[in-house]
C-alpha cells in the first residue's frame, strides 16, 4: 500500500464547511484505508494500492461530487513528493531578500507546456517571485497574501484549476507522514 496526500479545493471556504469527520467517512466509503485529516483545510492522507495519476484525482473528485453534492477539485500527491515539496528551496537568496511572505505552492493537475509555463512567470513582479517546477507553482510574495497582486486568476486561465498551501504546510504533513 502506497500513501498518498489528496489536497482538496475550496474546502471550508465562505458557505462551504466540512468537517474532518466527514471527509474521513468519504475517503472510507471510496474504499480507502488508514485515512486521515490534517488540518480544516481539505488535506486527506490515504493508502491504497491503487497508482497515482489523472485517474485516482478524478475517482476521488467523482466521490467527493457524489458524497458532498459539488463539484471538489482534486490534486493528488505521493508522500515522497509531499517531503519534497516541504524541503524544497527553490528561491534563491537574492529572490528571497526583503521578502516577508511565506512560500507558497500552487499544486496543478499536470506540468504547463514551456509556452505556458513562460507567460506564467512573466506574472511575476517585483514584489512576487513565482518558480515553476512540473505540476508545482513556487511562488514567493514580498508580504502577505492580501498585500500581493499577483494574478492568480490571469494564471489559473493558462493552468487549469489549482489549490494552494504555504510550503510549511507541506513540510509538516511530511514530517507527520514520517512516522
Amino acid at each position: 500500500m502506497a500513501t498518498f496526500v489528496a489536497f482538496l479545493r475550496g474546502m471550508n471556504l465562505g458557505r462551504r464547511r466540512v468537517k474532518n469527520d466527514e471527509l474521513i467517512d468519504c475517503f472510507e466509503g471510496m474504499g480507502f484505508a488508514e485515512v486521515s485529516a490534517f488540518l480544516a483545510s481539505g488535506n486527506v492522507i490515504f493508502s491504497t494500492r491503487r497508482k497515482a495519476g489523472a485517474k485516482l484525482e478524478g475517482d476521488i473528485a467523482k466521490g467527493l461530487e457524489a458524497y458532498f453534492d459539488y463539484a471538489v477539485d482534486t490534486f493528488v500527491r505521493s508522500a515522497d513528493e509531499v517531503a519534497q515539496l516541504g524541503a524544497a528551496a527553490p528561491f534563491s537568496a537574492a529572490q528571497s531578500k526583503g521578502k516577508a511572505g511565506k512560500v507558497q505552492v500552487a499544486l496543478l493537475s499536470k506540468a504547463p507546456s514551456a509556452a505556458v509555463g513562460k507567460k506564467v512567470l512573466a506574472f511575476a513582479g517585483g514584489d512576487d517571485a513565482l518558480v515553476l517546477e512540473g505540476r508545482e507553482l513556487f511562488w514567493l510574495p514580498k508580504a502577505g497574501l492580501s498585500d500581493s497582486e499577483l494574478d492568480l486568476r490571469g494564471i489559473e486561465k493558462l493552468v487549469g484549476s489549482m489549490t494552494i498551501r504555504t510550503q510549511r504546510t507541506y513540510a509538516r504533513l511530511a514530517a507527520k507522514l514520517e512516522r
